[in-house]
């Protein structure tokens, strides 16, 4: 599929996954550290996108060691954000936006590695 065509629809399925994590996150947040809801908003919010993201748009098989691999990496990435915006005290708002945009690109990148045709 072209790359273009490609992004669209893994940026479609962001969208949802985005509203899912903000949810999440800021629900988070009443009880947790930004670390600590930012890494439960990214699992839930990773969950629907890695399974939608699959089939819709790298029309890929959603393998056991892709999920993890997925969630790892990611959730690696979503806890530091956290982490980071915890330790220089950064409003949640920020925490928030800072995430979206690394998941957007890194996100993708990693999911066009992960979910590669040979792998089907």
């Amino acid at each position: 599929m072209h790359e273009k065509y490609l992004f669209v629809k893994y940026l479609i399925v962001g969208v949802a996954n985005t509203l899912v994590h903000a949810i999440v996150f800021f629900l988070g947040i009443l009880f947790l550290s930004q670390s600590l809801a930012n890494l439960l908003a990214f699992f839930v919010a990773a969950t629907f996108s890695f399974f939608v993201n699959a089939k819709f748009t790298f029309k890929s098989s959603p393998k056991k060691w892709k999920y993890f691999s997925f969630l790892g990496f990611m959730g690696g990435l979503s806890y530091f954000v956290g982490y980071f915006c915890d330790n220089l005290q950064i409003l949640p708002i920020f925490t928030f936006i800072l995430h979206c945009l690394l998941s957007l690109g890194i996100g993708f990148l990693f999911s066009k590695f992960l979910f590669k045709e040979r792998d089907m």
